[in-house]
């Protein structure tokens, strides 16, 4: 295994030397400047450095290769949650007692609508609701982040990127390149996923305490998760082919699902406008090489402006991975602070949002309050009325 990882490492330097190559051609086309050899940034490691060398090297100065590493880790957890989460689901309607197999609270994460109810009703109220309280601070956590790092969650966390990022450039690899929608259709489809955020802000935003603690309480609302669950596993046929249609967007156009219509992405963008820390480009020594552009998944015009406001930036890195001068590009504060090291800012990213989680854990508002009896009871009644749509107000 060793010996097939050195070999896999090997191709890699070899790769990246050919990056240098191609760098250098970019750096002489016309209009390009030309730069001393002091101030190219190094891209790889020396072949002769050894193993555990090369990876630490890789995990300090390769931010794609640190960003892979956290989003699988992410990925993986998310499907250990998954699985966990199905054994309780099919205990529970096989009628077995839950109390065997244990609810996962991370499952409330994929609960955004319940967590943004339950975060204005923690705003106006100061209490937090015991019915999912995991989702509420797994909310604050992915909000911060975007406060403080830019959309950092969906490019280096979120599973959902993770994925879109992989079939785009599975779209890439299989075709050569992806398409890119011209301006008069990318804009209008740009403004569906805010058209789809203001919605729900407006809804959620003209319920008053007492509807939203109704909301909070209702039975709907308390097998939320489970109702989830349900429409995946028994996904009707429409379901089903907007699913692959989906898929098959999301090969063809970088990032179909989270550019044009996730609302979750439109808040983080939003909130990202705020963030200090930003990509900036140090123009006197940027050689007009344009490789921080083309890099660009969200095609923002990186080589073109000295500070990167785009709410679609999502920190990934990958414009500054590609960029051959020292510094030129960077995520920093302001143009006269030091860029921050891709290592630091992944650090930061995973570390907020352990902080929160290990915080509601700390503090007692991780597990849910509903008993493994009322779950039993509740798996019973799945089928009538009252957990039929989240209106309803029965207990």
């Amino acid at each position: 295994m060793c010996v097939e990882y050195s070999r896999m490492t090997n191709e890699i330097d070899t790769v990246c030397e050919r990056s240098d190559e191609i760098v250098e051609s970019a750096t002489l086309k016309p209009g390009a400047k030309k730069f001393p050899d002091e101030l190219r940034r190094r891209s790889s490691p020396k072949r002769d450095t050894p193993f555990w060398k090369r990876i630490l090297w890789r995990l300090q100065h390769d931010s794609h290769y640190l960003r892979t590493i956290v989003q699988t880790a992410f990925l993986l957890l998310c499907l250990w949650i998954g699985v966990e989460f199905s054994l309780f689901v099919r205990g529970g309607m096989l009628g077995t007692s839950t109390s065997v197999i244990s609810r996962p609270p991370g499952v409330e994460g994929f609960l955004p609508i319940s967590a943004l109810i339950s975060l204005k009703y923690w705003l106006q109220t100061g209490i937090i609701n015991t019915i999912h309280p995991s989702g509420l601070f797994i909310f604050i956590a992915i909000l911060l982040i975007s406060f403080l790092m830019k959309k950092a969650f969906c490019s280096w966390m979120c599973p959902l990127g993770t994925v879109s990022e992989s079939l785009w450039m599975l779209g890439e690899r299989l075709f050569g390149r992806n398409l890119r929608l011209p301006r008069w259709i990318d804009y209008p489809l740009r403004s569906v996923k805010y058209l789809i955020l203001a919605f729900f802000v407006y809804v959620i935003g003209s319920m008053d305490i007492g509807s939203l603690q109704a909301f909070i309480e209702s039975p709907y609302n308390r097998m939320a998760d489970i109702k989830m669950y349900l429409f995946f596993a028994n996904i009707s046929s429409f379901a089903l082919w907007t699913t692959l249609v989906l898929v098959v967007l999301s090969v063809a156009v970088k990032s179909f699902w989270c550019r044009y219509l996730c609302p979750y992405g439109g808040l983080l963008g939003l909130l990202s406008v705020l963030s200090p820390l930003k990509v900036m480009r140090h123009a006197p020594t940027c050689i007009d090489c344009e490789l921080c552009t083309k890099a660009c998944p969200s095609g923002i015009n990186v080589h073109a402006v000295k500070r990167v406001w785009s709410d679609e930036c999502t920190a990934c890195y990958k414009c500054i991975e590609v960029c051959s001068v020292t510094n030129t590009l960077g995520v920093r504060v302001s143009h006269n602070s030091r860029p921050l090291p891709s290592w630091v800012f992944g650090s930061l990213v995973a570390g907020v949002f352990i902080a929160l989680t290990g915080l509601a854990m700390l503090t007692g508002n991780w597990q849910s309050s509903i008993s493994s009896d009322e779950y039993m009871k509740r798996f019973k009644e799945l089928e009538t009325p009252a957990y039929e749509h989240f209106g309803a107000r029965g207990r």
